[in-house]
């Protein structure tokens, strides 16, 4: 088994398709998101039903107490 990532930024563009890779090669994907909670569930749900295993997490990451709590559920 492969660990948990953490994808800052991957409801769209490149995080997503990092995650989509990651998720591929047997990490557990975090999608982290600051404003987009619709495409970044959407592409959680897309890994999780491709066999991958995902989770949307609302972050931003200029707050260490966010960035705590971004880890501590992934």
């Amino acid at each position: 088994m492969t660990g948990c990532l953490i994808i800052t930024g991957a409801s769209q563009g490149i995080g997503a398709a990092t995650a989509r890779l990651a998720a591929g090669a047997g990490y557990a994907v975090c999608v982290n998101y600051h404003g987009s909670p619709d495409r970044a569930d959407a592409l959680a749900n897309a890994i999780s039903a491709g066999g991958g295993r995902a989770c949307a997490v609302k972050a931003d990451i200029s707050d260490v107490m966010q960035i705590d709590e971004l880890f501590n559920t992934a």
